[in-house]
């Protein structure tokens, strides 16, 4: 049987132990991990792993012979409780032996949890599992987690009153963090409202977002869009002080201007570009009034100036890198006047 969405959600919280085997397989490695943690550890308890409930097994190991897998799911474990055989890594060369194991799989057997990377829709592994009476298959493609399984981790970090403009930038945040990054970020989030019983609020998933641009970088793109020549100067000493190259200077550039411009010209307004260009908390409400003072026209002149300016600094061109860009900076920035 295969499953998707909240269905694989839930099943991943809550596994049928009474199931022979269970397949997660994607292209993000770290998102098959973190499930197939949530699955097995709802299998056999936050105790299981230490007491030896849970059997890894590489699948380089079980080509070597094809009894391993059904030796480890039939083994008799030193404490009571149920067990779980943990093929890692497993490819289609294994399926025959995979099959052997679920065909022989008994009540009482330890539960057969298998992770692989992409598989595609020919691959007989994948094929086995969801035609496997007793087994399920879930398949983790490139889709930031829903509102449930979000509303669901921080549940069980023991926040249940969440602004809506604080689950929305959430939202927002699980599209743009890989999602290892995001589940740290929803632990410190648990951690920091610990015995707090008021909503989590915007400014607070904004204060405990990781950053995805330097401070100093994102004060100059501020400063440029918002008109602050004078400005500019000083901090670009800074940056250079710091290392910050200029090309990528102009590819953060180029990154705040057209993010400034999607939400200019979103059919659904300026608000919903803001969310499709995965801007959040404090920092969307001052990037909607740079949109509002700069206009259409001007952030397709100022994409143009960036574009013109990352060509010559890519090109054989002699001239100082630093000083093209800020020069192009302090342009745009007088456009306002």
């Amino acid at each position: 049987m295969i499953l998707k969405g909240a269905e694989a959600a839930r099943y991943c919280a809550r596994p049928d132990p009474g199931r022979a085997g269970l397949l997660i397989f994607g292209a993000d490695a770290m998102r098959v991990a973190l499930k197939r943690q949530e699955a097995i550890a709802a299998l056999i308890g936050p105790q299981g792993e230490g007491e030896m409930r849970l059997t890894r097994l590489p699948a380089a190991d079980l080509r070597k012979g094809t009894a391993i897998l059904g030796d480890a799911i039939r083994e008799a474990g030193f404490f009571p409780g149920p067990r779980v055989a943990f093929v890692e890594d497993a490819t289609d060369s294994l399926t025959d032996t995979i099959a052997a194991a679920l065909k022989d799989w008994r009540p009482g057997d330890a539960s057969i949890v298998v992770t692989a990377g992409g598989l595609t829709g020919k691959s007989t592994l994948k094929t086995l599992f969801e035609k496997a009476p007793n087994a399920i298959c879930i398949g983790l493609y490139d889709e930031p987690p829903t509102r449930d399984e979000i509303e669901a981790e921080l549940a069980r970090a023991g926040l249940a009153r969440i602004d809506p403009a604080a689950m929305a930038d959430l939202g927002v945040l699980a599209r743009a963090l890989d999602p290892g990054d995001f589940r740290q970020t929803l632990e410190k989030i648990g951690l920091y409202k610990w015995g707090d019983a008021t909503p989590l609020t915007p400014a607070e998933v904004a204060a405990l977002a990781p950053a995805t641009i330097e401070a100093e970088v994102d004060d100059l793109l501020h400063a440029v869009a918002e008109g602050q020549g004078k400005a500019i100067g000083t901090l670009m000493r800074r940056l250079e002080g710091q290392g910050v190259l200029p090309v990528t200077l102009c590819i953060r550039a180029l990154q705040h201007f057209r993010a400034l411009h999607m939400a200019s010209v979103d059919p659904g307004g300026l608000q919903a570009g803001l969310v499709r260009a995965r801007i959040f908390g404090p920092r969307r409400d001052r990037m909607q009034r740079q949109v509002q003072s700069l206009g259409t026209r001007s952030l397709e002149a100022a994409i143009s100036a960036l574009l013109d300016t990352d060509l010559t600094l890519r090109s054989a061109s002699r001239a100082p890198g630093m000083a093209l860009m800020e020069r192009a900076l302090i342009r745009i920035a007088m456009t306002r006047r």
